[in-house]
């Protein structure tokens, strides 16, 4: 009997998790959807879309500033993220 309590415990524990990942990926999609229209037009979508995520994935999750912004202060960040990217 004292595998419910601890079951119960451990499912209450992983939705809590999920909803504070739920809120970061929404956060995250802003930041993506920002950086494609910011850098619409520059390279393929795909390519835009790649950069993008790899950009915001460098950032910590409390920075303030937009990807296009960020990245002109983290020229080694941006280097990798165009390299992973393929943008040429």
């Amino acid at each position: 009997m004292k595998i419910a309590p601890t079951a119960v415990l451990l499912f209450a524990g992983l939705c809590l998790a999920s909803s504070a990942a739920l809120a970061a990926t929404t956060d995250d999609v802003k930041w993506i959807n920002k950086c494609l229209a910011d850098n619409k037009g520059d390279a393929p979508e795909g390519v835009v879309l790649k950069y993008c995520t790899c950009m915001n994935n460098k950032m910590d999750d409390n920075e303030t500033l937009s990807i296009t912004a960020w990245e002109k202060t983290h020229p080694t960040e941006r280097k990798a993220c165009d390299k992973e990217a393929g943008w040429k």
